[in-house]
């Protein structure tokens, strides 16, 4: 399973989520706060909590691919993973 923790109103999340799109790949998404510099208004306290302590970091983009055990932050290397893996 995929999960994907970004937002919204960013486009750094558009580029992700389009590309799954593109490759016809199902996906979960985490919305854990809003777009902007690290530490943005927190949203969801669950997901934000999941997001530090899976990937330790206050960033989005972040993909979970549950199913190989891997993790990626930002868009451009997260992209390249879904091709590497899901195209």
């Amino acid at each position: 399973m995929l999960e994907l923790y970004q937002a919204e109103g960013c486009p750094h999340s558009t580029e992700v989520r389009e590309k799954l799109t593109e490759l016809g790949v199902s996906y979960v998404v985490h919305n854990p706060r809003l777009t902007g510099d690290e530490g943005g208004d927190v949203l969801n306290g669950q997901a934000h909590a999941e997001l530090t302590a899976i990937g330790g970091e206050d960033s989005i983009p972040f993909l979970v691919d549950t199913a190989r055990e891997e993790t990626r932050y930002e868009s451009e290397a997260i992209v390249d993973y879904l091709e590497d893996h899901y195209a």
